[in-house]
């Protein structure tokens, strides 16, 4: 009986404080690049859901100690009942990041970020560091220099003939701009310094579209590849 009971594992204070702290640093560094391109969930929001996961994965395998020792027998239990329940709970907060702008869809790069902050705070309160930092690494290496790569080499390969890059004024809606197109095929918007860049599929782009555009005078410049 007293071999069974010691058998079970137990987590000091000190290993429970090391292991939160962990995974909000972690999940609050991936943060820390969502913040900085101004997306919908930032330090805050990334740490939280990190350290609540790795609260969530310690309750889960140490929380019930005195309740798994008490009585005559062991009682039998799962320590990953509670964590496994993370998996499915983090899809309804990466759903709130999700925004739909006109024909664009904003916020899944978030929500994928979530998730995967969800995932470090679980490797964190399992005391799996290795996998935690890797796996942090790993994701802002994706959300920042691999996202530029990616852009520029898809920029390349990527048929041009009908697709324009045009540039509006800083805080200028859309909607008007796309008033004066007649089918779009794709968009795409994202905010630079003091402008905003719609880039468009069109299915057909010639000189006197590009000259209607660049007319108007919330275009600040229009980009045609031919």
């Amino acid at each position: 009986m007293h071999l069974a009971l010691s058998a079970i594992p137990t987590l000091s204070d000190l290993d429970v404080f090391g292991r939160l702290v962990v995974a909000a640093v972690l999940g609050g560094a991936i943060g820390v690049e969502r913040e900085i391109r101004d997306r919908e969930a930032g330090i805050r929001t990334h740490l939280l859901v990190a350290l609540g996961s790795g609260l969530f994965t310690i309750m889960s395998a140490y929380g019930f100690h005195a309740f798994l020792t008490s009585g005559d027998a062991v009682v039998r239990a799962d320590p990953t009942r509670i964590a496994a329940q993370i998996v499915t709970g983090i899809g309804f907060l990466g759903a709130g990041a999700i925004i739909r702008e006109g024909l664009s869809v904003r916020g899944l790069t978030t929500a994928g970020s979530l998730w995967v902050s969800a995932a470090i705070g679980m490797a964190a309160g399992a005391g799996w560091y290795a996998a935690a930092i890797a796996t942090t690494l790993l994701t802002i290496l994706a959300l920042w220099p691999l996202r530029l790569f990616a852009y520029r080499v898809i920029e390349r390969i990527k048929p041009e003939e009908n697709r324009l890059v045009v540039e509006l004024k800083e805080g200028q809606p859309v909607g008007p701009f796309l008033a004066t197109l007649d089918e779009v095929r794709h968009f795409e918007l994202r905010d630079e310094h003091e402008r905003r860049v719609v880039t468009l599929e069109l299915p057909h782009v010639d000189e006197a579209l590009v000259s209607k555009l660049s007319d108007l005078e919330y275009v600040i410049g229009v980009r045609w590849r031919r």
